[in-house]
C-alpha cells in the first residue's frame, strides 16, 4: 500500500474536493499522508488545497505539483504554449520521491482518464506507469452512469484495479438523474459506490473508499 490514483468522469467534478477529504480523514486516523498533483494547468489551487489538507508547509507545493502550466487547457497543449514537452519520467519520479516518505500518497489526475499529456502519452499511461489502485470520482449529474461505466472499463483495460466509486453531488439541487444514478451504478457496475457525498459535505470514510 503506497498510494492510490484518483481519476474522474470529467473535469470539474470534484476530484480535488474528494482527495482533500480523504487526506484529512487518513491524517485523523494516524496515517502520514501526502497528496500528489503531478500536473496542474491554469493555477496551483488543487495542489495548495492538498498541502493544506495534510498540514504540510506551503513550500511543499513544489513537490506536490512538479509540473505547473499557466494555460487552463489539456497539459499537452498547455506545454506546447510554453514551448516545452512534459517528460513522463519527471511525473513518476515525483511520485516515488513522495512515496519514500509518505504512505499513502493520493495521486490526482488532471481532467479525465484519457487527457493528453505528451506525444503518445495520456493520463491513463501515467496511471499504468504508477500501477496504483484507482478511485473514480463520479460527478452526480445527467450522463454520469454512462461516463462512469466507460471509465471503469478503461481502467480495467489498462490492467489496473478499480477500487471504488465516489458519487459527488455538485450542487444543492436534485433532479431525477441525481436521485437515481446511485441505484443504476449499483446495478450495472460491479465496482462499489463507497461514498455518496452531498453538496458541501465535510467528511468521508477513507477506510470504505480506499479499503485501508
Amino acid at each position: 500500500m503506497s498510494g492510490f490514483f484518483i481519476t474522474g468522469t470529467d473535469t470539474e467534478i470534484g476530484k480535488t474536493y474528494v482527495t482533500c477529504l480523504l487526506l484529512r480523514d487518513l491524517r485523523s486516523r494516524g496515517f502520514r499522508v501526502s497528496g500528489y498533483k503531478p500536473l496542474a494547468c491554469g493555477d496551483r489551487g488543487d495542489a495548495l488545497a492538498m498541502v493544506e489538507a495534510t498540514g504540510l508547509p506551503a513550500s511543499a507545493a513544489e513537490r506536490v505539483n512538479p509540473v505547473y502550466l499557466r494555460a487552463a487547457t489539456a497539459p499537452y497543449i498547455a506545454a506546447e504554449l510554453e514551448r516545452r514537452r512534459i517528460q513522463p519520467g519527471e511525473l513518476t519520479d515525483g511520485y516515488r520521491a513522495l512515496a519514500a516518505e509518505y504512505e499513502p500518497v493520493l495521486v490526482e489526475g488532471a481532467g479525465g482518464w484519457e487527457v493528453p499529456i505528451a506525444p503518445g502519452y495520456v493520463m491513463a499511461d501515467l496511471a499504468k506507469d504508477l500501477g496504483l489502485p484507482v478511485i473514480v470520482v463520479v460527478g452526480n449529474k445527467l450522463g454520469a452512469v454512462n461516463h462512469a461505466l466507460m471509465t471503469v472499463k478503461a481502467v480495467r483495460a489498462a490492467g489496473l484495479e478499480c477500487r471504488s466509486l465516489v458519487l459527488n453531488h455538485m450542487s444543492e439541487s436534485w433532479d431525477t438523474a441525481s436521485v437515481t444514478n446511485r441505484r443504476l451504478l449499483e446495478e450495472f457496475c460491479d465496482v462499489p459506490v463507497a461514498a455518496e457525498l452531498i453538496y458541501g459535505q465535510t467528511s468521508i470514510d477513507s477506510a470504505a473508499v480506499l479499503g485501508i
